[in-house]
């Protein structure tokens, strides 16, 4: 298992955690994981549609980080350290237009200071809509 403290993340905390920022704004909810895995959604409407009615590719970006963030943040000492983004690349496969896409995220690599997570975005149907590869920085509390 890789979360910290071998206990699953509360996904209804990760979802809270969102509140008053971005991940609320575009709708982002926390909503399965495994041992080495998690899962969240984000609606395909107005708030993350770009002006021709398809999902925007910054939403999915979006999502790709919040999911990656917190991923990466649940498998470290969050008293001792914080997870910060440093690069994100999507590539943008095929369209969604209405109801949800799911965002999958599992690590490539985790080490002391630097992750690499992975994130599939699929739509309801399991088709893939972006894939995107997530590095990300462990760095001591006090540097935040």
């Amino acid at each position: 298992m890789i979360w910290w403290g071998g206990e699953l993340p509360e996904l209804e905390l990760l979802t809270r955690l969102g509140t008053k920022a971005l991940p609320e704004r575009l709708g982002i909810e926390f909503v399965d994981c495994g041992p080495n895995w998690i899962k969240a959604r984000m609606p395909v409407d107005e708030r993350t549609h770009q002006p021709f009615g398809r999902l925007h590719g910054g939403a999915s970006v979006a999502l790709a980080e919040t999911i990656g963030s917190m991923a990466a943040s649940w498998c470290i000492d969050r008293d001792k350290h914080v997870a910060v983004g440093m690069e994100i690349n999507a590539n943008h496969i095929r369209p969604a237009y209405s109801g949800w896409v799911y965002a999958t995220a599992r690590p490539e690599a985790l080490g002391r200071t630097t992750h690499v997570w992975s994130i599939r975005i699929e739509d309801e149907a399991g088709k893939l809509v972006c894939i995107s590869r997530f590095t990300v920085a462990v760095i001591a509390q006090d540097r935040k």
